[in-house]
């Protein structure tokens, strides 16, 4: 018999790189938008601010805002697709610093958070400066069904983050409300950036559709490899530190099924862990054993799949385009992160 060698080498991992690549000249625009628009005479707004915004990262809603109006053909010579990339950026980037009050959380892109920094108190009422100057960005660019889109997102968001907030330390939470909260903490801001994309381009039938079920399926998928790194990710590749979800009591898919996959003794350690959050130094590493034994974290990243699958095949009504296959590389890319 014949044995077949492969001459490929190593796998090349999905990246961003081509997508920011057909991007870089929108992007570069909306990095001077949100350097412009985080100018206050008040100069703690600007330094918190920046902390977060300029500390990095992908940029990958307003990336998506601009890719999407671009697939559908945005040609204008006007800024109306740059200014709605730095709202998503912006609301985006408000929710962090919420979020980071809430959860006491101490690292961020691996850097302290600004909560850490500047105190809870400052950063959220910078977090609500960011949010109304997103809100005067939707203004700006004058339509009513896009400020309805992104409006309609940011209090999606807010619900997803008290809806966690209530499941919190219940080991109880079904994988439905899980799965509930993702989509309106991370998802949903994903599909309005890839939807407004495509309205900003006058594409308001199935290319805004497609698009909307894109981001909506791609969030999903991203924030579910999210959950699965915190018990497996090291904190270079997290941006956060590893364990924090389980150090704050946070219900996701990794525990869920642990748990529900465990014996009398595991439930009583997701208890006491979880719900009491009476944590011993060396739990963490049980958990991490725990959630591997019972196939928690191959089934969390098997389901991310899922959904990457479904985001790819929204994207089905489109013509085969540079553009597209970049489109189609980025889910790769959020699922991979995993590897």
């Amino acid at each position: 018999m014949a044995t077949v060698v492969s001459l490929g080498g190593k796998r090349k991992s999905p990246s961003l790189e081509p997508l920011l690549a057909l991007c870089t000249d929108d992007m570069g625009r909306v990095d001077r938008e949100i350097v412009a628009r985080m100018r206050s005479p008040v100069a703690l707004i600007p330094e918190l601010a920046n902390h977060l915004v300029g500390a990095g990262g992908k940029r990958m809603r307003p990336l998506l805002t601009v890719a999407a109006a671009r697939l559908c053909g945005y040609s204008e010579d006007t800024d109306r697709h740059i200014k709605l990339a730095t709202c998503v950026e912006f609301i985006h980037s408000a929710t962090l610093l919420h979020d980071d009050v809430v959860d006491v959380s101490a690292l961020r892109r691996g850097k302290p958070t600004a909560n850490t920094v500047y105190g809870d108190k400052a950063s959220v009422l910078v977090g609500d400066f960011l949010f109304t100057r997103a809100f005067e960005l939707m203004v700006e660019v004058g339509s009513l069904d896009i400020l309805g889109v992104l409006s309609n997102a940011s209090s999606t968001i807010a619900e997803g983050e008290v809806l966690q907030l209530v499941s919190q330390r219940d080991i109880s939470t079904p994988e439905s409300t899980y799965l509930e909260i993702i989509k309106a903490k991370t998802a949903k801001l994903f599909a309005a950036a890839a939807e407004v994309g495509a309205m900003v381009a006058g594409r308001n039938g199935p290319e805004r559709v497609g698009l909307q079920s894109f981001g909506m399926n791609l969030g999903i998928a991203f924030q579910l490899v999210d959950d699965a790194l915190d018990y497996s990710g090291r904190e270079a590749k997290l941006g956060k530190s590893v364990g924090d979800d389980f150090r704050e009591g946070k219900i996701t898919l990794p525990v869920i099924l642990a748990f529900l996959r465990g014996g009398a003794a595991d439930r009583e350690f997701w208890k006491r862990t979880i719900e009491k959050l009476d944590q011993k130094p060396e739990d963490l590493e049980q958990a991490q054993k725990l959630i591997e034994r019972h196939g928690a974290l191959s089934d969390t990243l098997e389901r991310a799949r899922h959904y990457g699958a479904m985001a790819r095949d929204a994207l089905g009504l489109f013509p085969g385009t540079p553009l597209k296959a970049a489109l189609l590389e980025a889910v790769d890319f959020a699922i991979d992160r995993a590897h």
